[in-house]
């Protein structure tokens, strides 16, 4: 069945871009970060948008970890801007989507983070509402952050309303996940509602048994609880998949990582989704960002 947004975006391809955008629509946009590097953040970020995809959902990327160019390396594809050309005023957010694979769109982060600081109004609103024809294209928007508990990525993770942490059964990064969390909650102001998926597990019984921990010690300590996605078991077509710079759901649609995507997206979908503030979708998401960038 079409519900009222999918009739709304159906009659974007017969209107300009200010009718687009009074449509007023608001994608659900979600942020996927980890406490350290090396994860598989990048990873789970491509293939679950492509799990979206096949849900007849549209989906775009943007690569938050600027300067390092992750999504454009796992797609095998170099695009011609970045969003440091809408931060500079030299493009509008249109002209900076790359055509990805399985009707994906991603925007590179190029490395133009700085600029977000420092920026005068008329600059600001003309950033922000760039992104409103965001929200009246796409359904989900996918951001996915540096690693790490850097300034600039807490302050995504501050801006989002949903936010997936993905962590590994090692030491160090079951440690990093949740001193990301106690982070976000000693700085105070918004909070996003955390979700948690754990990464290369030997099986679903160790997923499960870190997930229970540090939901646990977040619950007990940060008085903050974490939503269970999941577990993904540690695959070796996804090396393969990394090393032809494809994404593995497309070229392993049967391995066990794309199952267990599969499995992830659709407990996504049937999740009460909750506008949790006025700012809602991108733009609103973009708005608390600069916000914070420049306080």
């Amino acid at each position: 069945m079409i519900d009222q947004a999918d009739n709304l975006r159906n009659l974007l391809n017969n209107t300009n871009r200010k009718d687009r955008e009074s449509l007023d629509l608001s994608a659900r946009v979600i942020t996927v970060t980890s406490g350290k590097g090396g994860v598989g953040k990048t990873n789970f970020s491509v293939n679950l948008a492509i799990q979206f995809s096949k849900m007849n959902k549209k989906v775009v990327i943007i690569d938050a970890d600027f300067g390092l160019a992750n999504i454009e390396v796992i797609f095998g594809i170099m695009p011609r801007y970045s969003l440091a050309n809408v931060l500079k005023g030299e493009k509008d957010i249109e002209d900076v989507l790359t055509d990805g694979p399985f009707g994906i769109k991603f925007i590179s982060g190029g490395s133009g983070l700085k600029e977000l600081t420092n920026i005068t109004e008329k600059q600001m609103n003309y950033f922000i509402n760039n992104f409103s024809y965001l929200d009246a294209i796409f359904d989900i928007i996918i951001i996915d952050t540096g690693a790490g508990i850097s300034k600039s990525v807490v302050n995504f993770i501050k801006a989002s309303d949903e936010t997936i942490i993905v962590t590994t059964p090692e030491p160090t990064s079951i440690t990093d996940a949740y001193a990301l969390i106690k982070t976000i909650k000693e700085e105070r102001g918004h909070m996003p509602k955390f979700k948690m998926v754990v990464n290369r597990v030997d099986d679903e019984e160790e997923g499960v048994e870190i997930y229970e921990k540090i939901n646990r010690a977040s619950g007990k300590f940060l008085n903050v609880q974490i939503e269970d996605l999941g577990c993904i078991p540690y695959d070796r077509y996804l090396v393969k998949a990394v090393k032809k710079q494809e994404p593995a759901s497309m070229l392993y649609p049967n391995c066990s990582f794309t199952k267990a995507l599969e499995k992830i997206g659709s407990k996504m979908m049937d999740m009460d989704y909750v506008e949790t503030s006025q700012s809602v979708g991108i733009k609103g998401f973009m708005k608390r960002l600069v916000n914070i960038f420049n306080n």
